[in-house]
């Protein structure tokens, strides 16, 4: 087996990790300093063509050739230099492939540049009060102004992360009340600075409330433009199911879960319960799961690479890694103990210990939810993947 990625891609390593040595040197650079270099350090990459590489030039990327081996080394050396990528959050795992798939020129235009930069930043209006995996039952109401230029909203969003610091919003709202649940909705824009729009923080579990936490949002004849409409009015269930897929490969990456093992075990030195045989035995099946999720996404890789189809293992890598962080941290409470107990330190900082772990262990449990309940990924891939016939008692999917 050769998991090389060949002298080609070898030799633009040594030209990426070149450009890092001279362009990213932060040193004791700290606060709206810091912000500014980041910018123009971001700038000077896109313009070397190793950010944003799948959105054109006009909007602000790189526009680069698909290049699967290329787009890997550029992670691994940004990672290796500790080096600022992408922009994360809503707005570029979401609403600009959204955009970019379904949206028209005029949208692109407003919003994908701005979004690059992080002067807009996106939250998500999809759940509602009883209307969380199916996501079809929402309830927000859209409705024309008389001359027809703008849609006025009423209703409630929750569950919006990031809420405090959001500029605008990605919602779904229900535009034609007569229309089957599914054909009645549209994938609304909209600008969060306005009246008619009241932000309230969701206490944690964790005991967490502040502005990158989840928010719930009221909306009282709030307004957007009828040019902010993406895709067919009554269609946006359709629209939705394009962001939903960008959420989901977001949230499948496996680059994560080696570096949440690895704390895990050092946690358990940390106890004195390396040496114990139930604990062992734990630690190895975990292991075995991600280093299986890890070499899933290995395949992943290679299959992109050489343009084939991956077929159903596509659908199941965000359940897998939901399941195995899962794992992790029912383990790290065991392995906590009455510890677990403490309250959470405000603001998750310090150390990693009891509270950090806290932290992880109610976050997997999130994680079971966002982008799409487990029981729903589980009836996604049976039917799209497995080609079983469909659960009408689940006829609610997202």
């Amino acid at each position: 087996m050769d998991l090389s990625y060949g002298a080609e891609a070898e030799a633009f390593r040594k030209e990426v990790r070149a450009f890092l040595s001279g362009a990213w040197l932060p040193r004791e650079r700290r606060g709206a300093e810091l912000k500014d270099y980041v910018r123009s350090f971001r700038r000077a990459a896109i313009e070397r063509g190793y950010l944003y590489r799948s959105i054109p030039k006009r909007y602000g990327g790189s526009e680069q050739p698909v290049d699967v081996i290329r787009a890997q080394v550029i992670r691994e050396e940004f990672s290796r230099a500790r080096a600022p990528m992408e922009v994360g959050g809503n707005g570029v795992n979401m609403t600009i492939p959204t955009l970019l798939e379904k949206g028209t020129e005029e949208q692109r235009e407003l919003f994908i540049r701005k979004t690059l930069e992080g002067e807009y930043v996106w939250g998500q209006g999809y759940s509602e009060p009883g209307s969380g995996s199916d996501l079809a039952s929402v309830r927000t109401k859209g409705e024309l102004s008389p001359d027809g230029t703008r849609w006025v909203i009423n209703g409630q969003k929750i569950w919006t992360s990031q809420g405090g610091y959001a500029t605008h919003m990605f919602m779904l709202v229900r535009t034609e009340p007569d229309a089957p649940k599914h054909d009645g909705i549209t994938y609304l824009l909209i600008d969060l600075d306005q009246p008619g729009i009241t932000r309230r923080p969701i206490r944690q579990m964790t005991g967490e409330s502040g502005e990158g936490t989840f928010f719930e949002f009221f909306f009282d004849n709030a307004e957007t433009p009828v040019s902010w409409q993406v895709g067919e009015r009554g269609r946006g269930w359709y629209v939705s199911r394009t962001t939903l897929k960008h959420e989901r490969a977001a949230i499948g990456s496996a680059d994560g879960l080696g570096s949440q093992f690895r704390k895990l075990v050092d946690l358990a030195k940390e106890t004195g319960r390396i040496g114990d045989p139930l604990t062992c035995d734990r630690l190895v099946e975990i292991e075995g799961r991600v280093m299986a999720h890890r070499y899933s996404s290995f395949r992943l890789f290679s299959n992109a690479a050489a343009g084939d189809d991956p077929g159903p293992l596509q659908l199941m890598m965000k359940l897998l890694l939901t399941e195995i962080g899962h794992e992790i941290a029912l383990l790290a409470q065991e392995l906590i103990g009455e510890k677990g107990l403490i309250e959470p330190a405000k603001g998750g900082k310090g150390p990693r210990g009891p509270n950090k772990w806290l932290d992880q262990i109610m976050g997997s449990l999130g994680n079971s939810i966002a982008g799409g309940a487990s029981n729903i990924q589980r009836n996604i891939i049976a039917e799209r993947g497995l080609g079983l016939p469909r659960d009408l008692a689940m006829s609610g999917e997202r």
